[in-house]
């Protein structure tokens, strides 16, 4: 098999990450560029003088304007933290750095926290992917594919009907000869009937989207919306992963698949899967562009709203 050259591109190498973020002092200014990258502004009313102050350790902005108040983290995924910034920053890289996943369990041993923080951490880091990821598009030629997360408990029901298994839909961007991936979207559905499919078809597809899928009749749904929908025949087995419109798809999802079922001892799919999911689509929508995944995750942090842990952990896998 031809190597990937994809695989061989350069990320952030760790001694640039601890050159660039090493210090307490380097990731405020790292945080207030991306909160703010053309200099303050009041969330409030927007104006952009403001004075500052100090309040124990925290550094206040007070809008001269509207005398609104602020921190630098506040209003966002960092709000009301205790933790230093450069744990949270270690966090980032190493969610950004792999090539497939890091459990809770291998982040609390890296930063040297607690489990429970850790979880608190990488669920916050990925709700801020699946913040990214909600309003995604596919457009031009899209694979496909019905896909379950989970397995049967012992002794318990077998089969699609399985109460332990999340069904989800991947869905696989590529260009006019079907040859190369360019986007993916990777979400949980609650069941794969027509009102799903419709209800997916009019979120996910763009109207010039052309649709290539198995035979599932729900999928028929697409061609219901306008799309063009080309159904493919196959005999199953590995030909039918391997059919020209089916490929990239059937990839995407045994790597998506692989990499949660090698690396996670057990996740509860009925809750979190849109987010192990967007997790996934996260950083294959950004695997050009690796030196630019932290930065860029940092920005979408600050951009996102706060999520305490009871927020966390109340979690649904359907926001519509």
């Amino acid at each position: 098999m031809a190597m990937n050259p994809i695989q061989f591109q350069p990320g952030l190498p760790l001694v640039e990450f601890v050159a660039q973020y090493g210090t307490e002092a380097r990731c405020r200014r790292a945080l207030y560029r991306a909160r703010w990258p053309k200099g303050f502004r009041c969330p409030a009313c927007g104006d952009r003088r403001r004075s500052t102050f100090r309040r124990g350790a925290q550094t206040y902005y007070q809008c001269r304007a509207c005398q609104h108040q602020t921190t630098l983290i506040a209003g966002t995924l960092f709000a009301a933290t205790k933790l230093p910034l450069r744990t949270w920053f270690v966090a980032i890289y190493a969610l950004t750095t792999t090539k497939t996943n890091v459990a809770a369990l291998e982040l609390m041993r890296q930063l040297d926290v607690c489990y429970r923080t850790a979880w608190r951490l990488k669920h916050k880091i990925m709700q801020a992917m699946a913040d990214r990821e909600q309003t995604r598009q596919l457009a031009g030629f899209v694979q496909v594919d019905d896909a379950y997360l989970g397995g049967e408990h012992n002794g318990g029901k077998v089969g699609r009907g399985s109460p332990n298994k999340q069904p989800f839909l991947i869905a696989v961007a590529t260009d006019e000869n079907l040859e190369r991936p360019t986007f993916a979207v990777i979400e949980p559905v609650r069941t794969f009937d027509n009102a799903a499919m419709a209800d997916w078809c009019d979120r996910r597809l763009a109207p010039d989207a052309e649709v290539f899928t198995d035979g599932l009749w729900a999928f028929r749904r697409f061609a219901d919306a306008g799309h063009a929908h080309t159904v493919l025949e196959t005999e199953g087995g590995r030909a039918a992963t391997e059919a020209c419109g089916a490929r990239w798809v059937n990839i995407v999802l045994g790597n998506v698949k692989r990499a949660i079922s090698g690396r996670y001892h057990a996740i509860r799919q009925a809750k979190y899967a849109r987010r192990y999911l967007a997790e996934a689509a996260y950083r294959f929508n950004r695997r050009f562009r690796l030196r630019e995944l932290l930065p860029r995750l940092m920005r979408a942090m600050m951009l996102c709203a706060p999520c305490p842990e009871r927020s966390l952990r109340l979690a649904s896998n359907f926001v519509h």
